[in-house]
């Protein structure tokens, strides 16, 4: 039963018995109550004033009067001008908070065979480095899309695009040649894609200073960056890697075999996965064929120069390079040849790309071109653009080595969050290895959802200690409370090994009688109806790509439900009905509290 749903369609009955007007969605605006007034839900009455034509205060008053004759959900009412508040009476509540109780996945839907299917392309890695913070944002954003997506009943398929070619894969595979003497993650003890990112910033280093000696010979900076010969090599190594030359393609595999164990023990890390991932070595040359195809239908059109565009300037954009005079490819390119992929492997309804917004111009065109390919879903895929993740000190660059490396952030979360837990005295009478894992919980608890609570468009500075706090908008705080209600509940009598006590069980008394004949405070009736809101919440965040939404959420939850445990006594309450419900609350404040941080992909420990 839905409250909301409940009250609406007798306000509409209302309305129609009394002015003969058939309400609306839109005209029936139903809110909840302000704090300062009493009442739980409030009808804007000013839509039915032409109808009724009356004051907005009688409008009110007759709504109201008919509304407590004929709904027995509706206890009770008072006007505020043209506010109708509505008192809902403690049985409909608690029918709530029966029906809550009842649904194993209270809140969200599950998806069946003929599902939309959409799916969502997030990481998109480089194998000339490791992931670095701004790889972090996008993995957990992309991940708890899905899950979001998920629980608004579609089906998904979650992939990576590698980006595993090109003259930046090239710079980290000469600079091994030349400077690495042999190296293997074996013989130096790194990750495999850590130690590819070192020679990635050491051909940079090279290169600056041969650019630097040739302008301090009288070359123009311009023509020193052509000219230096790093990135000659660099260019001849990409060309040998296009024409197959079997000793460049044996180094790039073997070298990306150990980028990619590296990957692999960092997304396990980070509690992220894929059912497919695709490669821009094996997707450039189906998006190579398929601008051909194009150009052969009048849709690009070939210059001078052997070169490939599209003309989008009657979309009101400017022309746009597909190949290049040589041949050879550009990332828009190779999009096309992804696209081309998996729409052969899957019948995608929708396609959602988790990318920064620095690529909104590349997605704009990229949407245009697949629909101009035939790509039924190409004019309206979803670019989730997010912001940047920045730095007390300013940007994070790759090739100078001054990003925020995956493994070394997560590896300090969960050491700070071991440190703080030990200083709180949260680790009391547990065993080393219960200490370790509840810190790798509450640590990647904490990183998750100071990433994810931030409205992804925006910019975001990042500031680790912030986010390890047991107080305030924090994962540790949500994860907190959670632990205290699987504590109450086990403490519960005659709780199940599980901790999930039904409600009177100590009494003897049949839970629902005893549930349904308890009187309800304020708070109880606060707790109750945020809890409802859930199921609203999930299908808003899967309409608006929106992690932050389910993040809040649960904040505003958590806190609803201390400041009730702040007033009430649960386990010590000496009247059974009233333990009962509150027994009942909690217990499904803790399943929804559970429900919406695996939707961020974070864990919430037993005990804390």
């Amino acid at each position: 039963m839905n409250i909301e749903a409940l009250i609406s369609k007798a306000a509409g009955e209302a309305v129609k018995t009394l002015y003969g007007m058939e309400a609306t969605d839109k005209t029936l605006q139903l809110q909840k109550t302000r704090s300062e007034f009493e009442g739980n839900l409030t009808l804007v009455v000013f839509p039915f004033v032409k109808a009724a034509k009356k004051s907005p205060e009688q409008t009110a008053q007759e709504i109201g009067q008919y509304m407590v004759d004929n709904c027995p959900a509706v206890e009770k009412f008072n006007v505020v001008k043209g506010f109708l508040n509505l008192s809902i009476g403690d049985g409909a509540w608690l029918e709530l908070l029966k029906a809550i109780d009842d649904a194993p996945h209270f809140g969200t839907l599950s998806a069946h065979e003929g599902s939309p299917l959409v799916m969502i392309e997030y990481s998109s890695p480089n194998t000339n480095k490791p992931l670095h913070l701004g790889h972090v944002r996008n993995n957990l954003l992309g991940w708890s899309l899905a899950q979001i997506m998920e629980a608004n009943g579609n089906r998904v398929v979650k992939t990576n695009i590698v980006n595993d070619r090109g003259i930046h894969i090239c710079k980290s595979m000469l600079a091994w040649l030349k400077y690495g003497n042999g190296e293997t993650p074996e013989s130096s003890g790194k990750k495999g894609d850590h130690l590819i990112g070192d020679y990635y910033v050491a051909f940079d280093k090279h290169y600056r200073e041969q650019v630097k000696q040739l302008v301090a010979q009288g070359m123009d900076e311009e023509k020193a960056k052509q000219e230096a010969p790093l990135i000659k090599e660099a260019h001849e190594m990409l060309v040998k890697w296009e024409q197959g030359d079997p000793e460049v393609r044996a180094l790039w595999e073997k070298m990306n075999s150990w980028v990619y164990a590296g990957f692999d023990e960092t997304y396990k890390k980070m509690g992220v996965s894929f059912d497919k991932i695709y490669y821009e070595s094996q997707t450039y040359l189906k998006g190579k064929a398929k601008v051909e195809e194009g150009l052969a239908k009048g849709l690009f059109e070939r210059h001078d120069d052997g070169s490939v565009w599209a003309d989008l300037t009657n979309e009101g954009l400017d022309q746009k390079l597909l190949l290049r005079s040589d041949g050879t490819s550009v990332y828009m390119t190779q999009d096309i040849g992804t696209a081309e992929m998996r729409y052969e492997d899957y019948p995608i309804d929708k396609m959602i790309y988790v990318v920064g917004n620095e690529q909104n111009y590349h997605f704009q065109v990229l949407s245009i071109l697949l629909d101009r390919l035939g790509f039924k879903w190409g004019k309206e895929l979803t670019h989730f653009s997010y912001g940047m993740v920045e730095l007390p000190n300013g940007k994070m660059k790759s090739r100078e080595g001054t990003v925020v490396d995956a493994d070394d952030l997560m590896a300090l979360m969960v050491e700070d969050a071991y440190k703080t837990s030990m200083e709180l005295g949260k680790f009391a009478d547990m065993t080393e290895e219960e200490r370790r894992e509840i810190a790798r919980i509450v640590g990647m608890g904490a990183l998750k959802y100071f990433i994810l609570k931030v409205d992804a468009r925006k910019n975001m500075l990042f500031n680790p200690e912030e986010s390890i706090d047991f107080n305030g908008n924090t994962g540790p705080f949500i994860q907190y409370t959670y632990a205290r209600i699987r504590s109450i509940l086990r403490k519960a009598p005659l709780s199940s090994p599980e901790g999930d006590t039904l409600p009177c069980k100590q009494t003897n008394e049949a839970p629902s009688g005893a549930v349904g004949g308890a009187s309800l405070s304020g708070k109880e009736i606060e707790l109750i109806q945020k809890m409802n809101e859930y199921g609203a919440v999930v299908e808003q965040a899967g309409k608006d790509y929106s992690p932050s939404g389910i993040a809040n959420y649960c904040y505003e939850l958590t806190k609803v439900f201390n400041q009730f445990y702040h007033d009430y006594s649960i386990l010590n309450e000496p009247d059974p009905g009233k333990r009962a419900v509150r027994l009942m609350l909690a217990r499904n404040v803790a399943k929804i509290i559970k429900s919406g941080m695996s939707l961020l992909g974070i864990e919430v420990p037993e005990r804390m």
